[in-house]
């Protein structure tokens, strides 16, 4: 199997220092810091990415289920909102938020939930995260 890397860099003190994350492939560079991961400021932080690999890992695993029992699907669309809170460890990821919208031809809404959530439990990245408590999953066929 694939083995698939990234990097990070951080410089300086937690609160005012700054970072750089970088993809393996180099298809993505960006800088992250303690504003763009706890609060509101530009430049991009892990959980989002985090929440990048699950849409993507997720629409994949839908699509590949869905093709399995020989429904192609025309779109997936997945958003993953991924909540940073606070418990007794420190700052952690309490929730994911999965929300996929699909455009397959021949299924029903039911049959669509039902492939949708199996793609949420079998899906690498989700089971990767089996340690966030709560995984939501809101499935909508167009």
């Amino acid at each position: 199997m694939a083995v698939r890397g990234a990097s990070a860099e951080w410089s300086g003190s937690l609160k005012e220092g700054k970072g750089s994350m970088r993809l393996g492939s180099g298809a993505f560079e960006g800088p992250f810091s303690f504003v763009s991961r706890f609060e509101s400021g530009s430049g991009t932080n892990p959980e989002e990415l985090l929440g990048a690999a699950h849409a993507g890992c997720f629409s994949m695993a839908l699509a590949s289920g869905l093709g399995r029992a020989g429904h192609t699907p025309t779109s997936i669309k997945t958003t993953a909102k991924v909540h940073l809170g606070t418990t007794e460890a420190g700052p952690t990821i309490t929730q994911i938020d999965l929300d996929v919208v699909g455009q397959v031809p021949g299924i029903d809404a039911a049959t669509f939930q039902q492939h949708a959530e199996g793609a949420k439990k079998g899906c690498l990245v989700s089971r990767a995260l089996a340690g966030v408590p709560t995984i939501n999953l809101t499935a909508t066929l167009k």
